[in-house]
């Protein structure tokens, strides 16, 4: 039975945003299975870390769960509605926001934000309104109306987040948000998406950055050639692995050392 959403029916940890169930993807021509039964939930207001090497089918998994992609097999349910039955229904609660900048850099970072924000229905006061919230959240309206070509690293990736939940999401994926800035703006990323969690956003984030899920998230998943290897609260993890002092160390045990680029 499709498990349903009731909002604020149901609070932490009980209501689960998003389930996965036995979710297999074999790509036309491939020898084995790209996912293999993968199992895994996120619940309301949690960061879920999804971990692991390159190859390991990080992308896959996100590209299912957002309607991109047909699995093979299994189910994928967001706030209680199935991805393939209702893709339409379902790309309205998520967000996406990728590793590459998807912005247009010849445009101002405040018309990208208009455009993003009429693709997602959003328009007048709500939109304006919305826009400036964000703007003022992550400390950008001295940019706003600057091309995006003159950005920094940094600010480029400030936009692009914001580009993503401007309709504010139930769930947000997020991929390598803070590869390329300094540390004060992945301090500051950090901070807002912990406020953005607690504030209703729930969220898969995929970095190499062990650090990060360390300290983000309330959980992980531990991805190796298509399966999830291990899954908990991450100092849990660590602790049950003596030989282990911190996620970096319990990440290269779990998925080996062998270079994967």
């Amino acid at each position: 039975m499709t498990e349903e959403f009731h909002g604020s029916e149901k609070t932490y940890p009980e209501n689960k945003i998003l389930v996965v169930k036995n979710l297999v993807k074999t790509y036309r021509g491939m020898g084995k299975p790209s996912l293999k039964k993968l199992n895994f939930s996120v619940f309301q207001n949690e960061i879920f870390g999804l971990l692991g090497p390159n190859g390991a089918g990080k992308t896959t998994v996100i590209s299912i769960i957002s309607t991109l992609l047909t699995p093979t097999n299994g189910k994928v349910t967001v706030c209680g509605i199935d991805t393939l039955r209702y893709p339409g229904r379902v790309k309205k609660m998520i967000g996406l926001v990728p590793q590459d900048i998807a912005l247009y850099s010849e445009l101002t970072g405040l018309e990208n934000l208009k455009y993003f924000g009429r693709l997602y229905g959003l328009k007048g006061k709500v939109l304006k309104d919305r826009i400036d919230e964000y703007l003022n959240l992550f400390h950008l309206n001295d940019k706003a109306g600057k091309p995006v070509y003159t950005y920094s690293g940094g600010i480029k990736r400030r936009f692009n987040l914001v580009a993503g939940i401007l309709h504010k999401p139930s769930i947000l994926f997020l991929d390598e948000p803070t590869v390329g800035v300094d540390a004060q703006s992945r301090n500051l990323i950090l901070e807002k998406l912990g406020l953005l969690a607690r504030t209703g956003t729930s969220m898969i984030y995929t970095t190499h950055y062990m650090e990060e899920a360390e300290t983000l998230c309330s959980r992980i998943a531990v991805m190796n050639e298509g399966e999830i290897v291990a899954t908990g609260r991450p100092s849990h993890m660590v602790k049950q692995n003596p030989e282990c002092s911190n996620l970096g160390d319990l990440f290269l045990l779990l998925t080996g050392k062998n270079l994967r680029d």
